[in-house]
């Protein structure tokens, strides 16, 4: 008996969010309302590939835009090469299909959702970019190991921007293009 309002509880908890999610901007319904576990997985619809490490998806007829977690990839404005091969790339693995949107429910300083992107065909998309090339490890806002070793493995294996021996990091690109 005890389990059974315990599940029951958490539906109702479950629909409350569902339907909060509906009603408000996710990004006003993250600053005033978490979920139990501080994170969030949703289904959604990938209707924009705005560059390599940037997307949007429709979820219930909601846009939401969305920055890759753990990964910086070449900037498209500026030319910095692989900047729109890197977009192509995510663009032939997730525009149009559905796909698993895992989230803590943090923003960037643009108010994107940051968040990793999980596809049925090609798994976690965000370690795709950065075993194809086409993506660095972002340390400075990231720990995690796996990342961190992929980027050594396509480093080691020359793949995508890491065929040119004196590829520029995007953060460093930026740095370069302000001054």
């Amino acid at each position: 008996m005890p389990t059974q309002l315990y599940q029951i509880h958490i539906m109702y908890k479950k629909f409350f969010i569902f339907t909060l999610l509906l009603f408000f901007n996710l990004t006003t319904f993250a600053r005033i309302i978490k979920p139990v576990k501080d994170s969030l997985e949703i289904q959604a619809k990938v209707i924009r590939i705005v560059d390599g490490d940037t997307m949007e998806v429709l979820y219930h007829e909601l846009p939401i835009k969305i920055r890759m977690a753990h990964i910086d990839c070449p900037e498209k404005r500026g030319t910095q090469p692989f900047g729109n091969k890197a977009k192509k790339v995510l663009s032939a693995m997730v525009f149009g299909d559905m796909v698993t949107v895992n989230t803590d429910l943090s923003y960037d300083r643009n108010g994107r959702l940051i968040a990793e992107i999980i596809s049925n065909k090609y798994g976690n998309i965000n370690m795709q970019m950065v075993r194809k090339g086409m993506a660095w490890h972002y340390q400075k806002y990231s720990d995690n190991k796996l990342y961190q070793d992929l980027e050594k493995i396509a480093r080691k294996q020359k793949v995508g921007l890491w065929q040119d021996p004196h590829a520029v990091a995007p953060w460093a690109w930026r740095n370069r293009k302000r001054k």
